[in-house]
């Protein structure tokens, strides 16, 4: 409601400002060649399917498979479920503007677009979070893990990570929505992202905005790192105190590491470096990593790296081969 609001009074605010806002934004970071447009829509339509049809088979696996119904593979549904959503708030997008003589989306759509960006982006950094403390819960407090981890106590987890990404985007793009875009109408990126669209604002307070929207996305961003850097510092403490029947259980830890590596690293290098240091093609390729690849690679890592997740696999194979 507040988004929306928003947007609703923005114009007349700019009005009464004399200050001006376009009603439509042109994305820039597209190649006008046409042998590359075909290029990238290729391969932006080969990773969305990927994407979906991996993330869906994680979800399946994870619903039809009784050994999979546990905490862990609990939150990686959900965390399946966050990558079609966040992968699904640019790249289709993106599919659309590949051969359109002109790449532009509205005001509303661009503050769109970045709330549930941010939204699905926050949520799942909480998430990957929950998944540290759920593995910190099994290798540290084995005997008190099922009471601990209880399913309430699972519920509650994702809950929390979905309402902070939700709440945190809802201020930020408020903020964003508040703000006079009469510099220029053109944003040079692929799609509406936040530290883009504000290089086009003209509000002497654009820098105050900067700080209070870079400390609500560092707030989750970096909490959830911390306490996800936490718990494993405990988990490896245990496994180096404990022993063999510790580091066996540290191994399904293994692909959770890889994922929180992409996803965090690719994303600090592209909010904290400044954009003006680094080349256009350079920005793009760290917003394509961690917007779009890396959804993409989630379920293939888990798939590739978890023995039970292939268990099941090749019995969901087996099945099908047989009734056929």
């Amino acid at each position: 409601y507040l988004l929306l609001l928003s947007l609703q009074m923005s114009p007349k605010s700019l009005q009464q400002g004399n200050l001006s806002s376009p009603t439509m934004f042109l994305l820039l970071g597209f190649s006008s060649a046409y042998r590359a447009q075909v290029t990238l829509c290729l391969c932006f339509s080969l990773i969305y399917l990927v994407t979906v049809l991996g993330n869906l088979l994680i979800m399946t696996l994870i619903c039809l498979d009784a050994h999979l119904h546990s905490p862990m593979y609990f939150f990686l549904g959900h965390l399946s479920f966050l990558d079609i959503c966040y992968s699904s708030v640019t790249l289709p997008k993106i599919l659309g503007d590949s051969f359109s003589p002109q790449k532009t989306i509205s005001f509303v759509g661009c503050i769109t677009q970045i709330y549930f960006f941010l939204c699905f982006g926050g949520s799942e950094c909480m998430l990957l979070a929950a998944m540290a403390y759920d593995r910190y819960l099994a290798i540290c407090h084995p005997l008190h893990y099922p009471a601990l981890m209880s399913k309430k106590m699972c519920h509650c987890l994702v809950a929390v990570s979905w309402l902070s990404g939700s709440f945190s985007s809802l201020i930020q793009a408020f903020l964003t929505a508040r703000l006079p875009f009469c510099r220029s109408n053109m944003i040079d990126h692929v799609f509406c992202e936040m530290p883009f669209l504000l290089k086009a604002s003209c509000s002497p307070n654009t820098p105050l905005n900067k700080v209070a929207l870079y400390a609500l996305a560092g707030t989750i961003a970096m909490g959830s790192f911390l306490l996800t850097l936490v718990s494993y510092v405990h988990i490896i403490g245990a496994v180096l105190q404990k022993g063999a029947g510790t580091q066996r259980a540290f191994a399904t830890c293994t692909s959770h590491l890889t994922v929180v590596s992409l996803f965090f690293g690719a994303g600090a290098v592209a909010y904290l470096v400044p954009h003006s240091s680094g080349s256009k093609a350079m920005d793009e390729v760290l917003a394509l990593l961690y917007a779009i690849v890396t959804p993409m690679l989630n379920p293939i890592i888990y798939s590739l790296r978890n023995s039970e997740v292939k268990g099941a696999i090749r019995k969901a194979l087996c099945r099908g081969v047989l009734q056929v």
